[in-house]
């Protein structure tokens, strides 16, 4: 598998691309539970794929390669990325996962999704692990799919660059007191932890899709009341969490930042740190945030690098 550093995209595959549609390609057809049960009495169905169905089931949406880097973490041995792409087809053709490419005017995507299909469900049931997918939850659309992507790319960092991380959850629950409604953060949590000192990270994704800008106003105004009303224990924060907005790419960083102060979106209590996909291919993730500061000389903001020794590998 080629490292994070290696890899010389200049734009994020979970960039929306204009006119974008998800494709299906599983399988076709039935598959009883007998026939599964089979495959799994003569070894053709192991721990490991239960293994790769608990990611699937945790992630919702995950790539092969994001699956291989998740197996790796936890210390199961995939041997390669071809052997678990190969266990992957058989859970497709087991009609255990599903499977889905992105197609655009520039052509097919170069990853296919993997998500959880009806016996995937029953098969993790049974072992009294809980599932909740429905069949709609493969309807989500591309902009939805693609900040899951996002969002697991920037947990899988995390994990595998920074020292300090502690944990993660793929979408933590905001409540917001004001409306009485809960939210979930599209790139979910990470837990960071130092010299018995915690300290969580939020992570927003943001893309390109239709009326984006209206999306992140009222994503905004979300965060605002959570954070401008916040007490410890918050839905489940001991502390007040520090917020990260992912862009797609430097100019949607600043597109963003845009946005926020045009409709005077600040949040008071905290710093608002911005970051891209493709920083997270970065060997050290030490310098990969990004803060806008006002130059009170020319009253213009301008990006500049937060160096957190926390994120050192």
């Amino acid at each position: 598998m080629v490292n994070d550093d290696q890899i010389k995209a200049q734009v994020s595959p979970f960039a929306v691309r204009d006119g974008e549609i998800k494709k299906f390609d599983g399988k076709d057809g039935y598959v009883s539970m007998n026939q599964i049960v089979h495959k799994i009495d003569i070894g053709h169905i192991t721990d490991i794929h239960f293994a790769i169905l608990e990611i699937v089931n945790d992630f919702e949406f995950i790539t092969s390669r994001q699956l291989y880097q998740l197996l790796e973490w936890k210390g199961i041995d995939a041997k390669s990325q071809d052997k678990l792409n190969n266990k992957l087809d058989q859970l497709v053709k087991s009609k255990i996962l599903t499977r889905y490419y992105f197609e655009s005017d520039e052509g097919k995507g170069i990853y296919r999704i993997y998500c959880m299909e009806k016996m995937g469900k029953y098969l993790l049931n049974s072992k009294e692990i809980d599932c909740r997918w429905q069949p709609s939850d493969n309807t989500k659309t591309v902009p939805m799919i693609k900040k899951r992507l996002a969002g697991n790319q920037t947990i899988i960092a995390y994990m595998r660059k920074v020292k300090a991380f502690d944990s993660y959850i793929v979408k933590p629950a905001i409540n917001d007191k004001i409306s009485g409604k809960t939210f979930k953060a599209t790139g979910g949590s990470v837990k960071l932890t130092k010299n018995q000192k915690s300290i969580q990270f939020v992570f927003e994704v943001i893309r390109r899709e239709k009326d984006w800008e209206k999306r992140l106003e009222d994503r905004m105004k979300q965060y605002k009341e959570f954070y401008e009303n916040f007490v410890p224990g918050d839905s489940g924060f001991v502390s007040m969490p520090q917020l990260i907005i992912v862009c797609e790419d430097d100019k949607h960083m600043v597109e963003c930042f845009k946005e926020i102060v045009t409709k005077k979106l600040e949040i008071q209590q905290i710093k608002l740190y911005f970051t891209t996909d493709l920083r997270q291919n970065s060997e050290s993730l030490k310098d990969t945030l990004i803060e806008f500061i006002l130059d009170k000389e020319n009253n213009k903001y301008k990006a500049q690098s937060v160096e957190l020794k926390l994120l050192e590998i």
